[in-house]
């Protein structure tokens, strides 16, 4: 007889259907997340260190994720990032903090009002399975866009740029790795010596070729993959077939912000070599999505 899944209970609360959202760096899931954080009912979190320390060492070492001990791991780091505590906002990293409009130390939200959890933590996509496995009835969105707009946000993010230092690779770091975008541990010598517009095209060349491997894999119910740029340029649309996907009604104030990041900025942002780099690294997976023609 197969058990029923265990249910998790943060504040009292059961964790029904959360939703995690899912992207490369600067392919929008930070936007995505502040629209939720702002729909009724949702509490959703982003980049608590509970969260972010399980999400690397799987994206280091994706053996780990794979370990009989993994579900129970991410699910104790939720069920720690989503507790509604008096000051629990002043371990928040500062993207969510002002996402939530805090001030203080929080919390962003009363437990009484929460019905549904989330997680828009950077770098999530590395986990996915493993959530499914924590959370069987789980809904993930995913946001694709143009490598050549994430590589021009990426060369001008300090945080991204970190993780492209040799010192940043520790010796359990293994291969084929799709955090890196590296198949093979011989052809680590050469990502060491490449331009950081190289490394950042590779990581979203591996990021967008796991996104269509859960495309593959995961039930069509529970997946919904956007396109950035219609979130942005097209947001009732967008918001509406989310909204129906996620069964609730969802914000679309913060995607007319003027600050959101325009869709097409790599033309100003990428030098010509950059632009060179990236072009041949992504080009397979830029023609398959519809971003480089020719």
């Amino acid at each position: 007889m197969r058990l029923p899944p265990h249910i998790l209970v943060v504040n009292g609360i059961k964790v029904r259907r959360p939703v995690f959202l899912l992207g490369a760096p600067h392919s929008g899931v930070d936007l995505l997340a502040r629209a939720l954080k702002r729909s009724p009912g949702f509490h959703v979190t982003m980049g608590r260190a509970s969260v972010a320390h399980v999400v690397y060492a799987f994206a280091r070492k994706p053996s780990i994720a794979r370990t009989s001990g993994a579900v129970r791991v991410m699910r104790d780091a939720l069920a720690e990032s989503w507790q509604v505590l008096p000051r629990s906002c002043g371990e928040c990293a500062e993207p969510c903090r002002e996402a939530g409009g805090v001030t203080g130390l929080g919390p962003c939200v009363s437990a009484g009002d929460v019905t549904r959890f989330g997680d828009g933590s950077p770098d999530l996509l590395y986990s996915a399975p493993v959530l499914l496995q924590a959370f069987p009835d789980a809904r993930f969105v995913q946001l694709i866009r143009d490598g050549r707009d994430v590589v021009a946000g990426m060369l001008g993010d300090p945080a991204c740029l970190a993780w492209f230092k040799p010192a940043m690779l520790s010796e359990q770091t293994e291969f084929p790795n799709a955090f890196l975008g590296v198949n093979k541990d011989e052809h680590l010598e050469r990502w060491k010596t490449m331009p950081a517009a190289g490394k950042s095209a590779l990581r979203w060349r591996g990021a967008v070729r796991m996104s269509a491997e859960l495309r593959r894999t995961l039930p069509e119910p529970q997946l919904l993959t956007l396109r950035y740029e219609d979130l942005v340029d097209r947001p009732p649309q967008s918001v509406a077939t989310l909204s129906e996907f996620l069964e609730t009604r969802v914000s679309k104030v913060v995607l007319y912000d003027t600050a959101v990041p325009k869709v097409g900025a790599w033309r100003t942002r990428l030098r010509r070599d950059d632009l060179e780099l990236v072009s041949k690294v992504a080009r397979e997976e830029l023609r398959r999505l519809g971003y480089q023609q020719g």
